[in-house]
């Protein structure tokens, strides 16, 4: 990261804090079509992602652009309701500009969600899945360059990326809410087009249930920003190749998470009470 990139991050604070009616503590991500389905909370304020400087716009359907800012279960949070891709054309460090702007605000506590294709054959789509861990085949690192140590050290540790007690808490919040939530590994691939059926076979050897196109940068950004995260995902269809009959859309992904949203809501709210 270059000095401008830095004064415009922290140009960003400075009007985003302006705008805000407390400081968050927690910071939820919403992957394609979860916004809609988590809803507006009441209260708060609204801050549209181009009143920021230097906030990239999503381009892609499912996808709101603004900011919500306020208190959900007690907590101080700011719920980013969607993000940009890599595939959009943005740089890498667009695509995670929001993550470390969080971090410089003095978050710490970070939930990412997406929608993913199922590669696991023992997931269906609407399964919701606790990420354990990722696969990066984006064959880019968001950290490449001049290390900011304002962010972080030169080379982070990402042994423990999604961290173990935010996972705890997340099996202890779908076991009291009644909600099946399953584990497993996301795979990050560039897009925007799917996989094949021959890559969705080699990514299942090597060790991966999910496939999807984003949070693995905004991912290791926040670890290198010292962020604790969790990671939910929404497996809104089965990858290339599960079956075989089957095409994939996008309408798909954006049905499947309209079907399931309120379980969401439900996850991420019980999830909140226990931070």
């Amino acid at each position: 990261m270059d000095d401008t990139q830095l004064a415009e991050l922290n140009r960003a604070v400075s009007v985003l804090q302006n705008k805000l009616p407390v400081l968050p503590t927690i910071a939820i991500v919403l992957g394609s079509g979860l916004s809609k389905a988590f809803g507006v909370p009441g209260g708060g304020v609204h801050i549209p992602c181009s009143e920021i400087p230097g906030f990239p716009v999503s381009t892609v359907t499912g996808h709101t652009d603004d900011l919500w800012v306020g208190e959900i279960e007690g907590k101080a949070v700011l719920v980013q309701r969607g993000r940009a891709h890599y595939y959009e054309g943005y740089p890498l460090d667009k695509v995670v500009f929001s993550i470390r702007l969080f971090a410089l605000m003095g978050i710490k506590t970070l939930v990412v969600t997406n929608a993913s294709g199922a590669v696991n054959t023992e997931f269906a789509a609407g399964d919701l899945v606790l990420i354990t861990d990722h696969i990066n085949m984006l064959g880019r690192n968001p950290l490449r360059g001049k290390n900011s140590e304002q962010l972080g050290v030169r080379f982070p540790d990402m042994s423990a990326a999604y961290s173990p007690r935010l996972c705890v808490l997340a099996r202890e919040a779908a076991t009291a809410e009644g909600i099946e939530l399953k584990e497993g590994v996301y795979l990050a691939t560039l897009g925007p087009s799917y996989e094949t059926p021959a890559e969705i076979r080699a990514f299942r050897s090597l060790g991966a249930d999910l496939v999807g196109m984003s949070t693995v940068p905004e991912v290791i950004a926040a670890c290198h920003a010292g962020m604790e995260v969790l990671g939910l995902s929404c497996a809104t269809n089965l990858a290339a190749g599960v079956d075989l009959g089957a095409r994939l859309s996008h309408e798909e992904v954006m049905e499947t998470t309209c079907r399931v949203g309120e379980q969401v809501r439900q996850l991420l709210l019980a999830i909140i009470r226990r931070f």
